[in-house]
């Protein structure tokens, strides 16, 4: 788990869809958030102490490594993971908001495109040869400036928060936990699947919550 700072950080984007606009500031409160996402490894702890179903693409080879993310798991299940590893280990893990995760990709950079600056993704080492089949394991390449593996590429990751394509227009300023209802998640990343491979931090996605996806993980975030 990385922690992330307490802090002030302008969220959305101008040069994005209507959905991240407009641009505000907004104060979210240090957390912690696992560096990578989570892996068929650890997915298959959770599997076996729960007597769960295993996701679609269990068995495909092009998914089942076991450091890659774990795919297709829908956002009912990625909260059971979260609930399951909480009794485990005494602390509550939790599904990150969309307001954390993107304070979180940003690594405290603010008025950038990307992760790692305004450089478009094609730059990015191995860019060509990457994702051909499926996601990669994670942690192949350079975290983000807060230690954070594979934040906007590789798989989308569940978010907490219920999707509002105007939510930020009438977001509280502090610690904003996403609309109160809603019929479709909040998800963000990028995925291996598409076109291009790596969102840009302010980028929002969204599908709903018991659909099982090839190119949906996520991560888990604790309140310290």
């Amino acid at each position: 788990m990385v922690r992330i700072p307490a802090g002030w950080f302008w969220m959305g984007s101008e040069i994005g869809q209507d959905n991240e606009r407009p641009v505000h500031r907004l104060w979210v409160d240090e957390f912690l958030l696992a560096a990578c996402q989570v892996t068929n490894t650890e997915y298959a702890r959770f599997l076996d102490a729960t007597g769960t179903e295993a996701p679609p693409f269990w068995h495909d080879p092009n998914f089942n490594h076991p450091r890659q993310p774990v795919v297709a798991v829908a956002w009912f299940e990625a909260g059971k993971y979260c609930e399951w590893l909480s009794r485990a280990s005494g602390r509550h893990y939790r599904l990150p908001t969309e307001a954390e995760w993107e304070r979180a990709a940003r690594g405290g950079t603010e008025s950038k495109i990307f992760p790692w600056g305004d450089a478009p993704p094609e730059s990015l080492p191995d860019y060509e040869r990457r994702w051909k089949t499926g996601p990669e394991p994670v942690a192949r390449y350079a975290p983000n400036a807060f230690g954070l593996y594979d934040i906007c590429e590789n798989v989308h990751e569940w978010c907490s928060d219920w999707y509002r394509a105007d939510y930020y227009s009438i977001s509280p300023e502090r610690n904003p936990p996403g609309p109160e209802t809603g019929q479709r998640r909040a998800s963000r990343g990028g995925s291996w699947r598409h076109h291009i491979k790596v969102t840009r931090c302010a980028a929002r996605s969204s599908i709903s919550p018991e659909f099982h996806y090839a190119d949906y993980g996520f991560r888990v975030a604790c309140t310290p």
